[in-house]
């Protein structure tokens, strides 16, 4: 029974701590600011996570690239029977000096000699085992001109790795902050329609005191009412946009789609800079991201042709091997007597060379062209990924120069939308406008400088665009 108790006591445990980290992560909200966006991007993100582990990966290949130079050592032990056995055979060999005495040939037991008169002696026949152990130690290392440049060329594509890194880092770090511009606006946006509905809402409410009071007819009513429902879905799919763009957002620093956040909003005004195309291009001719990971590119190919050149050279290979023998019979004869053991081992230098590799249609040959090509074609990309970069970063700077020119002229519709919302404030309180006209004042106002804000944050956005496209650190131009 109290076992019991306790399951039960332990489950309802579990479920309430299981509701209250439900609600906790339902109701969690983080307040934060575009830097500190782009921080925990960078630590979160799974994606450059990936792109981290790439690279962490290629360094090791880099550091290790010595590692081609340890040699090659194998053991191995060899049990062998023979399919058919040996002849016997006779073992020769020269008496002892000295008093003929009886010797023992080889150890054989029972087996003795007496000196004669030839100066040497022939055994009985020996039985050979069909049985033999082999034991073989080979250690062995070739070393030629194309294994430096290997180590050469993991070094490259480390450094490809580091190119690879930072372009993805900072596409993340593009999208993160063009993603805070848009939930900002976008929130504007929401906040001007909800303004909107208020104000329609209280046009339905004044327009029902009249049809009520036969001041307006019916048609007014209906007229104010299809108004307000037609802003309905409207609200409604600019709230889902801001979940949807939430979410994803969420998604860039690798948290829960449903988290939310409170972003700080923009207080102060933007800047506009000056912006000089030809000095924009060159600067992103020579520290683009794409362009320095394609011209690293080309010297990984033309490191590949080199190693392939190189194994066209000459080759050394030094080999030492031990290989021991047992002699007798396994089974029968005993393993320790060094008699028994014979050394067939040896070391060898050898200097090689491949005469096929020299033919025009070899397969070495053919490997060198293809990579030729694969250079020839690499090159041809990035003079189309510089051309391309000037379009796009002249693209860029009309689309801010425009956007610039928009924005100056939402400035003045600012400024008289303040002076209009003013005076019909004023006209109000001198009872000469109902509230109803100062609404309308104010929500033009409202609508006026949400107008710029998006002018503005499209000028931002443009901006970051353009620090992406030159390879400068974001907030060179958009701060």
């Amino acid at each position: 029974m109290n076992n019991f108790l306790k399951l039960c006591f332990s489950t309802l445990m579990i479920v309430f701590m299981c509701l209250n980290l439900s609600a906790q992560q339902t109701s969690a909200s983080i307040t934060l600011t575009a830097d500190e966006a782009v921080n925990l991007a960078i630590q979160n993100n799974l994606s450059l996570e990936s792109a981290r582990i790439n690279l962490a990966t290629r360094r090791r290949a880099a550091d290790l690239s010595w590692n081609q130079f340890i040699p090659n050592v194998t053991v191995a032990g060899v049990l062998n029977r023979d399919n058919q056995a040996s002849d016997p055979t006779r073992v020769t060999m020269p008496f002892p000096t000295g008093a003929g005495t009886p010797f023992d040939l080889y150890g054989i037991p029972g087996t003795f000699y007496t000196p004669g008169q030839l100066g040497f002696f022939i055994s009985d026949p020996i039985d050979i085992s069909q049985w033999r152990i082999i034991g073989n130690l080979q250690a062995s290392v070739t070393i030629s001109m194309a294994m430096f440049e290997n180590m050469k060329r993991l070094r490259l594509d480390y450094q490809s790795g580091v190119l690879s890194y930072e372009r993805a880092k900072a596409q993340l770090e593009r999208d993160v902050r063009k993603a805070y511009h848009n939930l900002l606006m976008l929130n504007e946006n929401i906040e001007l329609l909800r303004g909107s509905f208020a104000n329609v809402e209280r046009q339905v409410q004044m327009a029902q005191a009249n049809y009520n009071a036969g001041l307006a007819p019916e048609l007014t009513l209906l007229q104010a009412r299809v108004a307000r429902e037609n802003m309905r879905p409207l609200i409604e799919q600019a709230e889902n946009g801001l979940k949807l763009l939430m979410a994803q957002f969420a998604f860039f620093m690798g948290m829960n789609y449903d988290m939310q956040f409170q972003l700080v909003p923009v207080t102060q005004g933007i800047d506009f800079i000056s912006l000089d195309v030809a000095d924009m291009i060159s600067r992103a001719a020579s520290v683009r991201p794409d362009i320095l990971e394609l011209r690293q590119t080309i010297l990984m190919l033309e490191s590949a042709r080199q190693i392939q050149v190189y194994s066209l050279y000459p080759s050394l290979t030094l080999s030492w091997s031990m290989n021991q023998i047992f002699t007798r019979d396994p089974w029968k004869d005993s393993w320790f007597k060094s008699e028994h053991w014979t050394d067939r081992g040896s070391f060898s230098l050898t200097l090689g060379l491949r005469l096929h590799s020299f033919l025009p249609f070899s397969t070495d040959s053919q490997a060198i062209r293809n990579i030729e090509d694969q250079i020839t074609t690499a090159n041809i990309g990035l003079a189309q990924l510089v051309r391309g970069t000037e379009i796009e970063v002249y693209n860029i700077v009309l689309t801010l120069e425009r956007t610039r020119t928009n924005a100056n002229a939402l400035a003045q519709t600012v400024s008289l939308a303040e002076q209009a919302y003013r005076l019909t404030e004023q006209a109000y309180r001198a009872g000469l406008q109902d509230y109803f006209q100062v609404q309308n004042a104010e929500q033009s106002l409202r609508q006026a400088r949400v107008q710029l804000l998006e002018q503005q944050f499209t000028y931002l956005n443009g901006l970051i665009d353009l620090e992406y496209s030159i390879g400068v650190p974001f907030g060179t131009l958009s701060k």
